[in-house]
Formats: structure tokens, C-alpha cells, sequence
């Protein structure tokens, strides 16, 4: 640990004493001040006051005489001075920054502690049969121990809600009783129930409209289960809901692979990659999804408009008129007369 930075300005200040200055400087600037703020010359009431600023002065006096002794030639200079008032305003300034993320962190543990350990101080109501369980609400949590039940009333006066005090490995949670799922360590846990829990648990976290927490909750139903359809295709709207394009993307792949013979995977791939700007990408997933949905106009339509941004006309007019005949309307014309306005011997555009 570094010792405490000299504040040489604030010493001068105290003895009115400029720079440069040797020891003999700071004795007479001390005889002098001694004799302002001596106790005995104190007015009536002021002895206290005048006794501890006394004493300030001469503990800074004693500090500068050192320093003046340790200085070459027995005298400090101007620019020490100008070093060392900025070394202890970043040492106060450090010092104040520590400080308030100290309160800081204090206050987000009290927070903390108040939100999901009510029931930290008190003797729990009901003593605890089955120690290690899960919350079915937020199974990325993984198992606790359980230390124990407790019971509230209900504000309107209804029935008593139950609560259960578990220590999970990142901290102690209260959560509803009923939430529970206690667990038997001698039965395997199959990976079906792993991703059960897992999706339903992303389920009530979509519709809260927290998609990034549902992601990661189907990243862990994945993890059980790398070839479920179901998992991957939620875990897609997940994360492109989140407004992650990028773990959209891989996950519509990884979609593609296990239930590529269907369009839904293609279509969606088709959106993602056109929301990332990658419209050529899209084009080949929007293609793959008319081929393996050949009666879906609207996957020709959007085929045709994508072709038509990469100024493929042949390629749109084709698509577009497909949708045309599937029974397409809305914009298709439009979209139709775009495609004639380009020069047939307009490349594609790469």
C-alpha cells in the first residue's frame, strides 16, 4: 500500500507561506502564526477553535521543515510545489471515486437483499424436508439448497402465500414455494425435462418481453437438445426480437440443418439476413423457401423483390409472376413494372 501523498499547498496555506521556501521560512512563517492562533490570545468561547487550528499548523510545519531538510540544496521550489498539489488532488480525487462505488455497490447489496432475501433475519415457519430444488421460473439458476419455508398473508386478505428461501451458487433467492421443483439426485435427469423446463421458462420471459433472457434460457434447452425443432425455431424469434441479428442468423442455420426440407426455417433466414443487409443471402434462403413451399405466394413475391434489389431481372419477373398467378396482389404489379424498367442488359449486381 502506498503511503499518504504530501499536500504541500494546503500546508503553505495554513502557514500563509509562498514557494520557494527553505526551513527557515517555514520557522518564522510558524512563530508567526503561533502567535495569531494561540489559545491564551483566543477570544471568549474560541480557546477550542484556535487550539486545533494550532495544532494543524504545526503539524504542517513540521512536515514542510522535512521536506525543506530532504530538498536539494536545502530548499523547495516552486514546481515541487505545482507536483505534489497535483499528485494529492488525484490522490483525493481516487480516494472520492472508491468511496462512492463502495456506497454504490453497499446500496446495490442492500437492494439486492431487500428484493430477493426478505427473509434473511428471520426464523423460518416450516422446516424443510426435501433440501436441493429448482426454480421452474428461471432454471438457468441450476439447483439450491433450500434453508427454508416461510408464510406471508396476502395484502387484500386472501390466502397465505408460501415462500421458499434457496441459496443458489450466484446468491439467495426468495421465490414462491410453488415455483419449486425439488430434486431427487438418485434419478438421472433426462434431457427432456431439462428443455421442457428450460422453454417454458423462455415462454414467460417472451411474453414479458424479455428476449434476450429467453434466449439464453433455449441456448441451455439446445445444449440438451442440439436437434430439436421447436427449441431452435423459438430461439430464432428470440434473438431476432432482441435485435440480435447475428445469433438470429446462427440460429436459423443451425434450423436449417436439423428441418431444411420445409420452407419456415428458409423464410425466416430469408428476413434475418435482409434485416443484416446481406440481400444476397437472402435471396438464396427466400429461393429455398419457394422451392420447398412452391403454393406460398408470398414466398415467391418476396423471392421477386429481392431479385429485384439485385437487379435481376429475369430472376424477378420470373418470381413475380409466379406470385401473380398463385393470386398475389398488393404490390406485385408495382413490383412487376420496376423489373420491365430495367435494361435486360443490366448485369446482376454481386
Amino acid at each position: 500500500m502506498p503511503g499518504p501523498v504530501l499536500d504541500i499547498e494546503q500546508h503553505l496555506l495554513l502557514l500563509e507561506l509562498d514557494a520557494p521556501f527553505d526551513k527557515r521560512d517555514v520557522q518564522l512563517a510558524r512563530r508567526k502564526m503561533a502567535k495569531r492562533w494561540h489559545p491564551d490570545v483566543a477570544p471568549q468561547g474560541r480557546q477550542y477553535e484556535h487550539e486545533r487550528h494550532l495544532k494543524a499548523i504545526n503539524e504542517a510545519a513540521d512536515q514542510l521543515e522535512r521536506l525543506a531538510e530532504s530538498s536539494r540544496g536545502g530548499r523547495v521550489s516552486q514546481n515541487a510545489v505545482k507536483v505534489s498539489a497535483a499528485a494529492a488532488r488525484r490522490a483525493r480525487e481516487e480516494a472520492g471515486r472508491r468511496a462512492y462505488e463502495a456506497e454504490q455497490r453497499a446500496r446495490a447489496e442492500a437492494k439486492d437483499r431487500a428484493k430477493h432475501d426478505p427473509f434473511g433475519s428471520r426464523v423460518p415457519d416450516h422446516s424443510v424436508v426435501h433440501r436441493y430444488a429448482r426454480c421452474q421460473s428461471y432454471p438457468e439458476w441450476g439447483v439450491g439448497t433450500v434453508a427454508g419455508i416461510y408464510f406471508t398473508d396476502a395484502p387484500d386478505g386472501g390466502e397465505t402465500q408460501q415462500w421458499a428461501r434457496v441459496k443458489f451458487s450466484h446468491g439467495i433467492r426468495t421465490v414462491p414455494a410453488g415455483s419449486m421443483r425439488f430434486v431427487d439426485f438418485s434419478k438421472p435427469d433426462p434431457a427432456e425435462e431439462r428443455v421442457e423446463r428450460f422453454m417454458l421458462a423462455a415462454q414467460r420471459a417472451m411474453a414479458d418481453g424479455e428476449y434476450e433472457l429467453a434466449a439464453q434460457r433455449l441456448i441451455y434447452a439446445r445444449d440438451a437438445e442440439p436437434r430439436n425443432v421447436a427449441v431452435l425455431r423459438l430461439m430464432t424469434l428470440a434473438f431476432w426480437n432482441a435485435g440480435k441479428l447475428e445469433e438470429a442468423a446462427r440460429a436459423v442455420r443451425d434450423w436449417a440443418r436439423v428441418d431444411g426440407d420445409r420452407p419456415a426455417a428458409h423464410r425466416f433466414a430469408a428476413r434475418i439476413y435482409e434485416d443484416m443487409g446481406a440481400v444476397d443471402l437472402a435471396e438464396e434462403a427466400a429461393a429455398r423457401a419457394a422451392e420447398r413451399g412452391p403454393g406460398d405466394a408470398g414466398a415467391w413475391e418476396r423471392l421477386g423483390r429481392l431479385r429485384l434489389s439485385l437487379m435481376d431481372r429475369e430472376g424477378a419477373l420470373s418470381a413475380l409472376r409466379r406470385a401473380s398467378k398463385l393470386g398475389a396482389d398488393g404490390d406485385v404489379p408495382e413490383l412487376i413494372a420496376q423489373a420491365l424498367a430495367i435494361e435486360p442488359g443490366i448485369a446482376r449486381a454481386s
